[in-house]
């Protein structure tokens, strides 16, 4: 709050509320395979993605911008970066792809942000000594 300035007066506070002020949201997943032996490269798992953004929003979806941050193939868990106006397609997507190669799959949304660096912890796995 801050005071509004005019002469004479009594001071007036105006209210300043800024939403979505941040262009970008931050996603940590995993991609959960019925056959965990399955290993997919770094490419391999965003063209997943966009496959998935394809089927179902069509080319519009498959050119959603995002960024794959980090990436581990041994947990084949990721960080993905999108504008704040596509989350919702890109989330959805995920949410409804369930096979790659045959096999079952789920991807499991596990953090999401406005900022990065809040996926760097999490509180329900927090350990206190």
């Amino acid at each position: 709050m801050r005071p509004v300035d005019k002469k004479g007066e009594s001071a007036v506070y105006q209210r300043v509320v800024l939403k979505n002020a941040s262009p970008y949201h931050y996603m940590k997943v995993c991609l959960v395979l019925e056959d965990e032996s399955t290993r997919l490269s770094a490419v391999d798992f965003k063209q997943f993605i966009i496959t998935g953004l394809k089927s179902l929003f069509g080319e519009v979806g498959a050119a959603l911008n995002f960024d794959l941050l980090k990436y581990n193939e041994e947990t084949l868990s990721a960080i993905l970066r999108v504008y704040s106006r596509g989350l919702v397609k890109l989330w959805s997507s995920l949410t409804l792809l369930g096979s790659y190669q045959n096999q079952a799959c789920a991807f499991r949304v596990l953090q999401v942000s406005p900022f990065l660096l809040a996926l760097t912890g999490n509180s329900r796995e927090l350990q206190l000594d």
